[in-house]
């Protein structure tokens, strides 16, 4: 039996008819950018883990890029990401100017291993990245102590982990930003876009003029 590597029709085809309405429904309306069935998804995504605020972006990329952007981290300063996940992370560290710095990831889990960050802490480190890889909750108790210890920003890259909790907390909730992706492949897969989450009622206004730039490189 060949099982295939992706088959997103598995899950779009018995939403057929649903899905074939909205499309009807936007398609009649003229909003493509935006529009209520954003802002529901923005609204939706945010309380389900558990957060004030939600931002649509154009993928799961942008969503880490536009987190980091807000929280302000540029050249000169440092963020610690898993050695194994998706170029996402370092990529969006290193668009910023700032620089990646790989922390050890658990073998069990592939999760950033908490007590190696805190081995690589150094005065120009700004930012932790955990990635909840796998659909498997990196340890955010170890993480939120590590943070909390240095004065870091916590970003959570939860792309691949919709719907995963740690002690009973959905993942993308627990810091000052989460950020999601539905690529094909993650979990709520569709064309492509992003959300981040935030309590942060000043970074989310930030967020939303900012996410209307063509290129998200630097923060204005």
């Amino acid at each position: 039996m060949k099982v295939p590597l992706l088959d997103v029709n598995a899950q779009n085809i018995p939403l057929e008819a649903e899905l074939t309405e909205t499309f009807t429904r936007v398609l009649h309306s003229g909003r493509f950018i935006m529009g209520p069935e954003v802002e529901a998804l923005e609204s939706e995504v945010a309380g389900f883990v558990g957060a004030k605020h939600g931002i649509g972006v154009s993928s799961g990329t942008d969503a880490i890029l536009l987190a980091l952007m807000a929280l302000e981290i540029g050249p000169g300063d440092e963020v610690l990401c898993p050695s194994f996940t998706f170029f996402a992370a370092a990529g969006s560290i290193a668009r910023t100017g700032a620089t990646p710095v790989f922390v050890d990831s658990h073998a069990d889990t592939f999760n950033l291993n908490a007590e190696d960050a805190d081995a690589k802490v150094t005065d120009r480190t700004k930012a932790i990245l955990p990635v909840h890889l796998f659909g498997q909750a990196a340890d955010m108790t170890a993480i939120g102590q590590l943070a909390k210890a240095h004065s870091l920003h916590l970003i959570e890259d939860a792309a691949q982990a919709q719907g995963a909790t740690w002690e009973g907390i959905p993942v993308g909730g627990m810091g000052d930003f989460g950020a999601f992706s539905f690529y094909p492949t993650k979990p709520i897969g569709g064309s492509d876009g992003g959300i981040i989450v935030s309590n942060d009622e000043e970074k989310i206004k930030w967020s939303k003029h900012a996410r209307n730039l063509t290129i998200l490189y630097e923060r204005n």
